[in-house]
């Protein structure tokens, strides 16, 4: 019955599964019943089925105890509950490779790595996939690599190696013949054939795909401000103002304006929310302009004008602002809901590194202009898009045969 049941829902057959193990309260039934669960989008019950039958199989089976446990950290991954799975990862692959489960154990290594790119950890991430051991991997975990491969090379970005990584995914795919990986790999695709991010040069504006995007990273010529790292580069030499958001908006102001000045109107209703200026106003901007000046003198000059300021490079052709497809206050909120999943608000603050009450009170704003949606109640509360996306992008459990 355990075998029929295991077969079943590796065809995809949850509700057959789930008949033949409804009733069972021994480690494996509990095991397959928690899989099955997650894979129609009951996480939270899958989770307590998992633990409970982690803790049937004990000391007497540790094999199945990690496995199980390797579960319910995808699971919480999926969830997008960040708390502790990193160290629930390592764990499960230290204690499946050294029980002779090497294949289990890259998946949990593979789940690692995702779960860095999550965080925007990317140099970690690059890492972690590289010191994947592929002898041991299956078919659909094959595919589950490329994918991660793609991640990251749209973030990096690098057109031609996601391209590479995202047919390797596809052929991984076609050969384990499983649904949801096949899905998943549509989805990338569509991803990383449409718009990455726009582009203004002298007050005009243009959409990328992400191969162009990577051109203008890489054009050694002109004076590149990339908004969406909050950084400014010029050839090899970048400098970044994350932690200077008021000279990097006055940055912003003064680029967007190139060749033209950017008047002290401007720049105070934009950068500092004025809209009427004082003398304690015009004071500050000068202070700031003069910060700004010293923080970037290697790439530019910016002089004043009898209205305003003007950004000149040097030795530069030209300079371009590049920007996120969209923005608003909570961009990088709803850039995350993105994905499909269901988030946690102390999951989104981990991954953006804020307080959870900043997301908190984010999230109720968007809540109000309909642009988010919550699930659940206490801690198991969820915020998803509103509607929900189109796509989500599932994980990949463990095979159903290897828990018995």
């Amino acid at each position: 019955m355990l075998a029929a049941a295991a077969r079943a829902l590796d065809a995809g057959d949850v509700l057959s599964a789930l008949k033949r193990v409804a009733l069972r309260d021994d480690a494996a039934g509990l095991a397959l019943r928690g899989i099955a669960l997650a894979r129609l989008g009951k996480r939270e019950r899958a989770r307590e089925l998992l633990q409970t039958a982690a803790k049937a199989f004990g000391v007497a089976a540790p094999l199945g105890r990690a496995r199980c446990l390797l579960a319910d950290a995808e699971i919480a991954l999926a969830s997008r509950d960040l708390r502790g799975v990193d160290g629930n990862l390592a764990r499960a692959s230290r204690d499946l490779r050294a029980l002779g489960d090497p294949t289990n154990a890259l998946h949990a290594d593979c789940l690692a790595a995702r779960s860095l790119l999550l965080r925007g950890l990317l140099s970690e991430a690059e890492r972690a996939l590289r010191a994947l051991d592929m002898r041991h991997a299956s078919d659909a975990l094959r595919a589950e690599i490329q994918l991660a491969w793609v991640e990251l090379h749209v973030r990096t970005p690098n057109a031609r190696a996601a391209s590479a990584a995202l047919d390797g995914a596809e052929s991984a795919a076609r050969s384990a013949r499983i649904g949801a990986i096949s899905q998943e790999v549509k989805t990338a695709r569509a991803l990383l054939e449409g718009a990455a991010a726009r582009l203004v040069r002298t007050g005009r504006e243009q959409v990328l795909g992400l191969a162009q995007v990577e051109v203008e990273l890489r054009n050694p010529r002109g004076l590149l401000i990339d908004v969406r790292q909050l950084s400014v580069r010029a050839g090899q030499v970048q400098i970044e103002l994350k932690r200077r958001a008021v000279l990097f908006g006055l940055l912003r102001v003064l680029a967007e304006a190139w060749p033209a000045e950017a008047t002290r109107r401007e720049l105070l209703t934009r950068v500092f929310a004025v809209m009427r200026p004082n003398d304690s106003h015009r004071a500050r901007l000068r202070v700031e302009m003069a910060r700004l000046r010293r923080s970037l003198r290697q790439l530019m000059t910016i002089e004043a004008t009898p209205s305003g300021f003007r950004l000149d490079p040097l030795a530069q052709s030209d300079v371009r602002v590049l920007l996120p497809l969209s923005e608003s206050e909570h961009a990088q909120v709803l850039a995350l809901l993105g994905d499909g999943e269901a988030w946690s608000s102390s999951s989104l603050a981990t991954a953006l590194g804020v307080n959870q009450r900043t997301i908190q009170r984010s999230l109720l704003a968007l809540e109000a202009a309909g642009r988010v949606r919550a699930t659940g109640r206490a801690r198991a509360k969820r915020w998803l898009l509103a509607p929900p996306s189109e796509f989500a992008t599932p994980l990949l459990l463990p095979r159903a045969l290897q828990l018995l």
